[in-house]
């Protein structure tokens, strides 16, 4: 019952992203609504993080299942796809590339953040 009390707030705030798609004429896809809307409830506490943390888990550990429908549409559209699969390799190569070097960096600076937050909370004598 737990886990399907934990999908259905997923859920829930998924919809809430494809709400707000509907409602902003804004050319941003549902799920980054649902993962904005999610970030935020989970920061400011509307959510806790234990309502959502043991099926997000199980989610995020399935999900490389999730793009074998991806990659099957591809190969049934293989037609349309073929005569640009160099641009697309080159792209997905050059953005992976990418994506890759800023979630490090982006990672790297939160971690030196949180130990200076750290030490300013030692040196304030703050528990």
């Amino acid at each position: 019952m737990k886990y399907i009390k934990q999908f259905a707030i997923i859920l829930t705030v998924s919809f809430l992203g494809e709400v707000l798609r509907a409602v902003l004429p804004l050319p941003v896809p549902a799920s980054i609504y649902g993962l904005l809307l999610m970030l935020l409830a989970l920061c400011t506490g509307v959510i806790p993080l234990e309502s959502v943390r043991e099926t997000g888990r199980f989610l995020i550990e399935i999900m490389p299942l999730m793009f074998i429908p991806a990659a099957a549409g591809l190969i049934e559209s293989w037609d349309k796809v073929s005569p640009i699969v160099v641009e697309l390799m080159v792209i997905t190569a050059v953005s992976t590339v990418l994506v890759m070097a800023l979630s490090g960096r982006v990672t790297q600076w939160v971690i030196r953040r949180g130990g200076r937050k750290k030490e300013d909370t030692k040196e304030a004598g703050i528990k």
